[in-house]
């Protein structure tokens, strides 16, 4: 990462001049854009540091350039016992050598002492520009994008929803929409928790912690666990007897195809007549009675063909992916077969 040395490994080409990393000791994966990295061999030549030219006699006097920002620090443990914001919102400036700001690195950060799950959105004009939805681990942070410095003129806008991930399942739901005005948003300078430098800051979700402290009583709700026992997966086909229709089973294991095609014309007969709205809501509509299915009969992995096109179909079924409980992983790799154009997908 050229802005904070970190290291990690490119698992997947996203839309937009954006990739998909892992970095080094860590399992989950964040977006990243193309030209925010290097190559590692390569790291010590792009962040040397930009020579000052001396001025000239007369000359008035200019700002020096400011160094590459410092690497991320380790979150600090005492942070949490000492007084915690929650779910918060941090714009990180980036600047150019001549000291203006290019853009902003888009982070969440979580300074609670529990795991969470979101999704986030980030709109120009009323147009979808970012969309992320992931686990946020206690004490940890997530650079999910980046924020262009003109894009601020094109009245950005932040929905997101927020909510606890525990032993005993998920807690109530939270929704904050948020405009990103101008002046507000130069005026929320602060140094943000665990990156510990200042940024752009806002706090989205305090009460998610006030709630547990002032014993409020949370929405109900179905959690992972009602949810996992209302959609139990068959025992094996080996347990099955002929007097529970064990031979059906084997039969319909026997036919299942181990892939999924989404392209729209294997999937109607003239999709000319349809939207592009009509289309993508055909095809994730396809996708999740498929994946029903395969958690039904007890496969192991399938793929899902989705072609390349935008990324929006893509995205939209590794959203899906994300919040389903038999899940166990899911990769959008080079395949000899598919190329880019197919996520595999293994469960539990």
């Amino acid at each position: 990462m050229v802005h904070t040395g970190d290291e990690g490994v490119v698992t997947a080409l996203l839309a937009d001049d954006m990739v998909k990393v892992r970095l080094v000791g860590d399992a989950d994966e964040i977006p990243v854009f193309v030209d925010d990295i290097v190559r590692t061999e390569d790291f010590t030549q792009v962040v040397k540091p930009a020579k000052i030219k001396p001025l000239k006699p007369g000359s008035p006097k200019q700002m020096a350039p400011l160094p590459p920002p410092p690497p991320v620090q380790a979150p600090r443990t005492q942070y949490t016992i000492l007084k915690s914001y929650g779910i918060q919102l941090a714009f990180d400036p980036i600047v150019r050598s001549d000291g203006s700001t290019e853009k902003f690195a888009i982070y969440l950060l979580n300074d609670t002492r529990f795991d969470v799950i979101y999704t986030f959105e980030l709109h120009l004009n009323d147009q979808l520009s970012i969309q992320s939805s992931s686990k946020l681990k206690a004490i940890s942070f997530e650079q999910i994008g980046h924020l262009r410095f003109d894009d601020l003129n094109d009245n950005p806008s932040v929905s997101m929803e927020c909510w606890r991930l525990t032993t005993e399942g998920e807690g109530q739901r939270f929704h904050k929409d948020l405009k990103l005005k101008p002046k507000t948003f130069f005026n929320k300078v602060l140094t943000a928790p665990l990156l510990d430098r200042p940024v752009h800051l806002f706090r989205m979700f305090e009460q998610l912690q006030d709630q547990e402290e002032n014993n409020e009583p949370a929405k109900e709700q179905e959690d992972l666990k009602a949810y996992a026992q209302r959609n139990a997966r068959p025992k094996p086909l080996g347990g099955y007897t002929a007097a529970t229709g064990g031979k059906n089973e084997v039969k319909d294991l026997a036919e299942f195809q181990s892939e999924l095609d989404l392209h729209i014309e294997n999937l109607v007969a003239d999709p000319n007549k349809l939207t592009k709205g009509d289309i993508l809501h055909l095809q994730i509509r396809h996708f999740e009675t498929y994946l029903d299915k395969a958690v039904r009969m007890g496969v192991e992995r399938v793929f899902i063909i989705h072609g390349l096109g935008t990324g929006k179909l893509k995205d939209a079924i590794a959203t899906r992916l994300l919040q389903h409980p038999y899940v166990k992983t899911f990769k959008n790799e080079f395949h000899p077969r598919y190329g880019y154009g197919a996520t595999e997908v293994e469960f539990l």
